[in-house]
């Protein structure tokens, strides 16, 4: 049996799944299979995955086309391995992702969660840093956070394709809620987080692609399903930080609402805020018009492409 389970959901990424292949396969550490999880894709996803010619790899096709969270899911439910470890189709790791994820699980057993440190692929080649809540992460530092709600009060200092979990470990949390088609991780996160200490390393050993101008300023949640964070009030009330945390995730959905002209749910986030928890930047962009708002995020993305990162926190 294979020591990772590697889960690559695919849909409709041609041009970019054989780069994320070819990161794998130039692993230093190399005990994995790779489980690819075909979404039903309209393009040449699967023939240019099958041109990467190894042993390590199956895939499996859904009927039709069931989401993201479902891809994974089916990855999980398939996975050999006692760790389970994620790579979506457009991102790629570092040659020594793997292993130094090996060396958290043989350092932190107690853990269930084991993350690297990750940055972000901009077009023309860009590549930034995400802005962290920097305290207590040294870099190259090794270490179990305990706290994880207050370090992710700014951008994640992980992400879902720097992420590896104890297989046994979704018995316990739940998988992916399939019903949520946008910031499903951030749903993940807060079931997972609470429950285990996360190991991580804070190199950046996975790079995380972001598309273009256009993907970062639109809302992109029409039509889409996106979390009501409802289900975790109870919780809330037991813990502080949780209650900061889902407030600034409550923020960030209540902007992508007001872009998508989502009127109720922007009221039903901001209503379920504790201001407090905001900070003043956050607190007046939250109550901008809309115009105003956009033009607000053109000129953050301006300087983001010029590569000076401009943020709320």
């Amino acid at each position: 049996m294979s020591y990772f389970s590697i889960i690559i959901p695919l849909y409709n990424k041609e041009n970019y799944i054989q780069s994320a292949l070819r990161s794998i396969l130039e692993q230093t550490f190399q005990d994995f299979e790779i489980v690819i999880v075909d979404d039903c894709s309209t393009d040449k996803s699967v023939q240019k995955a099958k041109e990467i010619q190894s042993e390590k790899i199956r895939f499996i096709s859904h009927e039709h086309n069931k989401g993201h969270s479902a891809s994974r899911n089916t990855g999980i439910r398939n996975a050999k391995a006692d760790f389970t470890v994620f790579l979506d189709a457009d991102d790629v790791w570092r040659p020594q992702f793997l292993e130094k994820i090996k060396e958290l699980i043989a350092r932190f057993p107690q853990s269930s969660l084991f993350a690297t440190a990750y940055e972000e692929i901009y077009p023309d080649n860009l590549v930034l840093k995400p802005s962290v809540n920097k305290a207590d992460l040294r870099p190259e530092a090794t270490l179990l956070i305990t706290d994880f709600f207050v370090k992710n009060m700014q951008q994640p200092i992980y992400n879902h394709s720097s992420l590896c979990i104890r297989k046994s470990f979704f018995e316990i949390i739940g998988n992916y809620d399939e019903a949520i088609n946008f910031s499903e991780d951030v749903d993940f996160n807060i079931r997972a987080n609470r429950r285990s200490p996360l190991a991580f390393y804070n190199q950046s050993q996975s790079c995380y692609t972001v598309y273009s101008e256009n993907q970062i300023t639109t809302s992109g949640i029409q039509n889409r399903t996106i979390p009501t964070l409802d289900t975790y009030t109870d919780w809330e009330k037991e813990d502080e930080n949780l209650k900061k945390y889902i407030d600034f995730e409550r923020y960030v959905l209540a902007t992508h609402c007001k872009l998508a002209d989502r009127k109720a749910d922007f009221e039903k986030f901001k209503s379920a805020i504790d201001l407090n928890n905001l900070t003043t930047m956050q607190r007046i962009l939250l109550h901008l018009p809309k115009g105003i708002l956009i033009a607000v995020k053109r000129v953050k993305v301006y300087f983001l492409l010029k590569g000076f990162r401009m943020t709320s926190f």
